[in-house]
């Protein structure tokens, strides 16, 4: 295993040396072509990812147009190519004391690029996701693990990515995909020397792990681990009086969502103690009854999501609102339960993600309280503040504390479904993720993947096209202090 992970490895930096220099063109045409091959796999890609992950197959129609339209965002964005953050600050020779000299700086890419793929996303996430998408984009080859519970989907992928390299005529090693369920494939790629970073979509210990054994490389690389969160949502008293069943419905819809397998899942509810509170958890319970209970991704995954559920729900002071019984093998019901603030306060058990149709409502004494339980909550994808112009004017400073808890502030919207954008943040402190400088979703992405590097007095012939004077690709460039074309 060791020498075939190594061959693979030094096939990938071959590929990157000859790689990094294609142009955003070029690049364009091979996303674009990823694209239409994924497109021409035809219904059988969405039966084989419903049949190995028990979702239907209109929920791949929707994720495979998400996974075929930010490939063909990323190629635009490289083709247009002001990406790069090129700047120029030219020289001035007479400058007293000393001279200043020309500086040109861009962004390059950093190497080839080991990608761990989600089980909760097989297409959008996984083998030609937005990891492996972004840094295709930047420059890097990629080489995929796949996750060993749709291998079947990941080959289908893959073939679609090999076959786009081979039209456009590109060193077939670009992208590479490995599969296999051993920990130490894993753990091998991301130590190899060759290896310039890691992307990992998943549960918080995997990502550490795979966080952990980067440091403990000779050559520390960035892992960004994207592993969930609670996000937790605020709901405000005056909304709650005109808009529950509204409210009700959304959540019920949210909370239970791909079986409650996506890392935006509402898992917390923040409400402070009224009649309003009441009625809405007595409506959030009456449509969660409504929603039928569906299969979970594979036994671990549904394993370990009753393991949580008997944790938090036997625990002291937790009450259980709603909790409808599976009746079928891999079956998840939707599990609502609720929690005062005082008690919420002393446990941190209760703090922690519960994958799956699960949320926890906690009924704070007053705002105090509301504010305290908030800020105890650890970095987040996304908080919810769910008001009325009343209560947002009311509690305007909710807003300058949302901006510390989590990466995305979502006002009166649901939190899962994460849009494809240039404004997207999908990321957030730790144990959102490992690094809330950077996003794994949107075109920002791509920044994950390259570093700054500096030419300095540099012979104009020999420059990139990016920093050349006279400007042949048109891009926006800093241009001793203004941004111009």
């Amino acid at each position: 295993m060791i020498n075939e992970l190594n061959k693979i490895m030094e096939q990938a930096y071959d590929a990157f040396l000859e790689y990094q220099l294609v142009s955003g063109a070029d690049k364009k045409g091979f996303l674009y072509a990823i694209a239409d091959e994924i497109e021409a796999l035809g219904d059988s890609l969405l039966e084989t990812a419903s049949e190995e992950t028990n979702l239907p197959v209109a929920r791949f129609a929707g994720e495979r147009m998400r996974t075929c339209g930010q490939l063909r965002a990323f190629g635009d964005l490289v083709a247009e190519g002001s990406w790069v953050e090129a700047v120029i600050d030219t020289a001035i020779p007479d400058r007293k004391p000393l001279p200043k000299p020309d500086m040109r700086k861009m962004t390059i890419p950093i190497g080839p690029i080991v990608v761990f793929g989600a089980s909760n996303f097989p297409l959008a996430y996984s083998t030609a996701g937005g990891d492996t998408a972004s840094a295709l984009a930047s420059g890097c080859p990629v080489i995929v693990k796949g996750h060993p519970s749709h291998p079947r989907t990941s080959k289908l992928v893959s073939s679609a990515i090999h076959n786009a390299l081979e039209k456009c005529r590109l060193n077939k090693n670009i992208f590479q995909h490995v599969e296999g369920d051993s920990f130490e494939i894993g753990k091998i790629l991301t130590q190899h020397p060759l290896t310039a970073g890691v992307g990992f979509t998943g549960s918080l210990n995997g990502g550490r792990a795979i966080y952990n054994y980067a440091q403990q490389r000779e050559v520390p690389i960035p892992v960004f681990s994207e592993m969930g969160s609670t996000n937790p949502v605020i709901l405000l008293k005056d909304t709650l009086n005109n808009n529950a069943p509204e409210i009700a419905k959304a959540f019920s819809g949210s909370i239970t969502m791909g079986v409650g397998q996506f890392c935006t899942n509402p898992g917390i509810m923040l409400g402070i103690k009224s009649s309003a509170l009441n009625h809405f958890t007595s409506l959030l319970a009456l449509e969660l009854s409504l929603t039928p209970s569906y299969k979970m991704l594979n036994g671990s995954i549904h394993h370990n999501y009753n393991a949580s559920l008997d944790k938090v729900l036997y625990d002291k002071g937790v009450e259980t609102v709603y909790h409808a019984h599976a009746t079928e093998e891999l079956q998840a019901s939707p599990v609502l339960a609720r929690v005062s603030g005082t008690t919420f306060l002393l446990n941190p058990d209760l703090h922690h993600e519960v994958f799956g149709p699960f949320s926890l409502i906690v009924v704070c004494d007053n705002k105090k309280q509301l504010v305290e339980v908030w800020q105890t909550l650890k970095g987040q994808l996304t908080t919810t503040i769910m008001g009325s112009n009343q209560d947002l004017e009311e509690h305007h400073d909710l807003i300058n504390i949302a901006r510390n808890i989590a990466g995305r502030i979502v006002f009166n919207g649901i939190p899962t479904g994460v849009e494809v954008s240039n404004a997207t943040v999908h990321g957030g402190q730790y144990p959102a993720t490992t690094d809330s400088r950077f996003t794994s979703v949107g075109m920002d992405a791509i920044k994950r993947w390259v570093r700054p590097i500096c030419w300095q007095d540099c012979p104009e012939q020999l420059l990139p096209p990016e920093l050349k004077s006279d400007n042949p690709l048109g891009i926006f460039r800093k241009v001793n202090g203004q941004y111009q074309r």
